[in-house]
């Protein structure tokens, strides 16, 4: 048999760059899952990338959660998506390369792809708090990937014998290792997606009741009862947003979770699970918003959290005279900061346990995350939690912090149009504009105000009334005449203050403006 061509060579490049993904991906999800070589590339990419280019890829890639109604809510972002695509197409491109190269030479070939398996490797090491386990599924990916690529260049070599005695054996030698190879691939990367899943499953916990009087009262009828488009009152576990740094879904086990205050207090404190349990319970509704959310977007969400106080966490432990700020750790070394005078004014910050009464769902934190509402996430969620140090601003700075975010902020009031969609088309007649607005720092939302084709500010209906610290949803009855129409609606705090008409970005401290839909109203039968 003849050496195949230059295509071929470029095939077993990648051929065996697969097999070794796949590989390295299954001992990851053995080990430790986002250990797994293309995510942890994936989140240096992250780490790397410059704040407006992070910003730019959340508003281009997150789709209309909200625009299929409440059963889609969350915000379906393909960020993370496209950027581990890219990530693996690059690996994939490159191995092609060493395909070629082993052509010509095998070991350059090979060292080239042993050289895309050092990236991950190098990564892994120097991640915060390294472990030798971290670069166990790197190692597993160069030997799977380069003895792979071995095989392929060997069983295409042309054989000493006569050509019309061979050929046929060689091939078929070519063709078997080939598939026997993919499929390697195949069942290696399927059992570690499967194995993933598995880990990943939900933890039986049992959560105890809030203390007395310390439950939150039945959830009202919400107003998505009865007028089509507007937003949950409670948005289910299942479609509440998220963002975060990470690329996987993190498994942390409630048996070997523990929580640690340290720092300016007065004795270093540590609780396991149990503890934390056994301390008493509230049960608040609280909308939580993500700094990254524009004008109108969908990282917003009201749920019903469960936990125990932040400051009787931080009483344990005695609270000293210098900290300024909690720094607060999740179990890979993220960090978040709050500024520790808000944190502690009265307001209802929980360190949680449960969400719209179930235990946090993995995604969402689980075992514990903070929750303190009227700060924007950046500043205040931390999920996955297992650290809380009292430390000055001056001593540490915390990851959004070194990358230029504000230390302080507050989330400005703001109203959402949910219903009707932006562009949609309608018949003349009444038509039921409808959202959601929140004004946490301004005690609660006081009215809200619809506004059509620049005309006067008309006062809408409320929706029922779950306290500041919640949004709330409304609704304006709308005579629509045809035309095309603008319409905008804004949110007039408790306490007096009208939202904002200045439009800002996200960066550095949370966006703000009047949300407006442009619609088209058709004629009756037309």
């Amino acid at each position: 048999m003849e050496r195949p061509r230059r295509r071929w060579y470029l095939l077993f490049g990648v051929l065996a760059a697969l097999v070794g993904t796949a590989v390295g991906h299954l001992i990851a999800a053995v080990l430790r899952p986002d250990s797994s070589p293309i995510l942890v590339v994936g989140s240096t990419v992250i780490d790397l990338t410059p704040t407006p280019l992070k910003e730019w890829a959340i508003r281009t890639f997150e789709s209309d959660g909200f625009s299929l109604g409440p059963v889609d809510f969350a915000a379906r972002n393909y960020d993370k998506t496209v950027l581990v695509g890219s990530v693996f197409v690059g690996v994939l491109a490159l191995a092609g390369l060493a395909g070629l190269l082993a052509r010509r030479r095998l070991t350059h070939g090979a060292a080239l792809l042993a050289g895309l398996v050092a990236v991950p490797l190098v990564t892994a090491l120097t991640r915060p708090d390294p472990a030798v386990i971290d670069v166990v599924p790197s190692l597993g990916a160069a030997v799977a990937g380069v003895g792979a690529l071995v095989l392929l260049v060997r069983a295409a070599a042309p054989a000493p014998e006569p050509a019309e005695v061979t050929g046929t054996t060689s091939r078929r030698r070519l063709m078997l290792v080939s598939g026997g190879l993919l499929g390697l691939a195949v069942v290696a990367g399927g059992a570690g997606r499967w194995l993933i899943g598995y880990r990943s499953r939900p933890e039986d916990v049992v959560l105890p009741r809030p203390a007395a009087g310390e439950a939150a009262p039945p959830l009202p009828r919400g107003l998505e009862a009865r007028v089509d488009g507007v937003s949950p009152l409670q948005v289910p576990n299942s479609d509440f947003y998220r963002v975060d740094t990470r690329l996987d879904t993190p498994v942390v086990n409630s048996e070997d979770w523990s929580l640690t205050i340290d720092g300016d207090v007065r004795e270093k404190v540590r609780l396991d699970f149990d503890e934390l349990l056994a301390m008493p319970m509230v049960e608040r509704d609280i909308t939580l918003t993500c700094v990254s959310n524009s004008v109108g977007g969908a990282y917003v969400g009201g749920a019903r959290w469960l936990g125990v106080p932040l400051t009787d966490v931080l009483d344990l432990a005695g609270v000293g005279t210098k900290a300024d700020q909690i720094l607060s750790t999740d179990f890979d070394g993220m960090t978040i900061s709050t500024p520790l005078a808000v944190a502690t004014d009265g307001r209802d910050a929980l360190v949680a346990v449960g969400m719209n009464g179930s235990p946090l769902p993995r995604e969402h934190g689980f075992p514990v995350r903070l929750v303190i509402p009227g700060l924007y996430g950046f500043i205040s969620a931390t999920k996955w939690l297992t650290r809380l140090t009292l430390t000055t601003y001056a001593a540490e700075e915390a990851y959004w912090t070194r990358r230029g975010w504000a230390t302080d902020a507050p989330i400005k009031p703001s109203a959402r149009i949910d219903t009707p969609r932006a562009l949609a088309e309608l018949d003349a007649g009444e038509v039921i504009v409808g959202g959601v607005a929140w004004a946490q720092n301004d005690d609660g939302v006081g009215r809200i105000e619809v506004q059509v084709d620049g005309g006067p500010w008309q006062r809408a209906k409320l929706g029922p009334d779950l306290g500041s610290n919640a949004w709330r949803q409304w609704y304006y009855a709308w005579e629509a005449l045809p035309g095309r129409h603008l319409l905008k609606a804004r949110v007039v705090a408790a306490d007096g203050d009208v939202q904002t008409a200045v439009r800002a970005e996200p960066f550095p401290s949370g966006s703000s403006g009047i949300h407006s839909v442009t619609v088209e109203v058709r004629r009756n039968g037309g």
